[in-house]
């Protein structure tokens, strides 16, 4: 038993020298200057893509003191991957280069504050599992007490693998 545990240390040694070397070239993708965060940051061959929210379906009216309209959470989830998908080319990568995905969902007040997994999953296969893009990436889906902007249901954030 001695042994064996001898040859572990020794391995995980080698190991952390081997990884002191390497150096990985880190890149922020801000979109602007005046932005609390960044779109995405690059991390050697990942890019891990922050939270995406939806754009209204209506934009707000001031004129008239009408709200902006974001839609139910599959209109939500569609807006949120859209962005996700333009965010992603705009780097030379795709949905097919997404190898995680975590998704934060709000409870929908016309279901009662229950999250709409079914709504979610409606636009998600419109990315995910078809014939052209048969990619699967890991997934997790959380229900939040509540997300960043009082309207969201639906914030999408993925780590993406540029392919060698």
């Amino acid at each position: 038993m001695k042994i064996g545990m001898s040859f572990a240390a020794a391995l995980l040694a080698g190991a952390a020298c081997v990884g002191a070397g390497a150096q990985v070239t880190v890149k922020h993708l801000q979109p602007n200057e005046k932005s609390a965060i960044a779109d995405g940051v690059w991390a050697g061959d990942t890019l891990y893509l922050s939270g995406q929210l939806a754009s209204p379906v209506t934009p707000a009216d001031a004129a008239t003191g009408k709200a902006a309209v974001y839609g139910d959470t599959k209109t939500q989830a569609l807006s949120a991957l859209n962005k996700i998908q333009a965010l992603l080319k705009a780097q030379g990568l795709d949905m097919k280069d997404v190898v995680k995905m975590s998704v934060f969902l709000g409870g929908d007040p016309e279901k009662g504050g229950k999250l709409d997994f079914a709504g979610l999953q409606a636009s998600y296969l419109q990315f995910f599992g078809t014939k052209d893009q048969p990619n699967k990436p890991a997934r997790s889906a959380f229900q939040v007490a509540a997300l960043a902007a009082p309207w969201a249901l639906v914030e999408i954030e993925v780590i993406a693998v540029k392919g060698k």
